[in-house]
């Protein structure tokens, strides 16, 4: 497992790339990844309040899984609960990134999911991709309503007039399906303006999370 010092300096380095590209602006949204210290198993989060670019490693907060007590230099990020109750619900993830990502917040504030108007939508592990119900930011209700959205196997997930949650089992997947999340998003907001398209049915999108359990490359035992 990489130190602890290395993977604070991944957490920035998501965090800053995902904010770079827009998915966040100055402060918002926030980047966790779970790992174990001395005080216990829990994760790594971004600070409450502070831009992305002002980061240094031991700006990045350590919240433990047991009881929600946090350690360091700076208060957590506000959405701690969230990141902690999604980690105590799926204990096969490792990172999560939580955006405010313009498409995604925008289809938020009309309750929307993302529905399977492309077999991409299956990148969640879930045939569509929901939206959980509001609560206020912080809130318990907030994390609750997420991770049973998110059920025993999604990954990805819509927050009412919020934003979005994308997890991974570890920092790049999580990072990456925060972009996907957009740019589904993104694609679906603009089909709904040229009046909508056939949505693919539940059967074809079993098929193709079939499919996804063994995507991409895989180590060969004749190389």
């Amino acid at each position: 497992m990489p130190s602890n010092k290395k993977l604070r300096r991944m957490v920035i380095e998501c965090s800053r790339r995902l904010a770079h590209e827009g998915l966040n602006i100055n402060s918002s949204g926030n980047f966790s990844i779970r790992t174990v210290s001395e005080e216990g198993e829990g994760f790594l989060i971004t600070p409450s309040g502070m831009s992305y670019d002002s980061l240094k490693p031991k700006d990045i907060c350590f919240v433990r899984l047991s009881d929600g007590c946090s350690f360091g230099f700076r208060e957590p990020s506000s959405e701690w609960r969230l990141h902690s109750e999604i980690y105590l619900a799926r204990p096969e993830l490792r990172a999560i990134a939580h955006t405010h990502s313009p498409f995604a917040a925008v289809l938020s504030c009309r309750d929307e999911s993302i529905p399977p108007f492309t077999y991409m939508t299956a990148v969640s592990r879930t045939e569509s991709i929901p939206c959980a119900p509001y609560a206020t930011f912080g809130s318990e209700a907030l994390a609750e309503g997420c991770v049973k959205t998110l059920g025993e196997s999604g990954r990805a997930c819509l927050l009412s007039h919020h934003g979005a949650v994308a997890c991974g089992a570890n920092a790049k997947e999580a990072e990456g399906l925060a972009r996907e999340i957009e740019n589904l998003a993104r694609m679906w907001a603009e089909i709904q303006k040229l009046g909508g398209c056939k949505l693919l049915d539940s059967a074809e999108m079993k098929k193709v999370l079939k499919k996804f359990e063994n995507y991409g490359q895989r180590s060969r035992n004749n190389q």
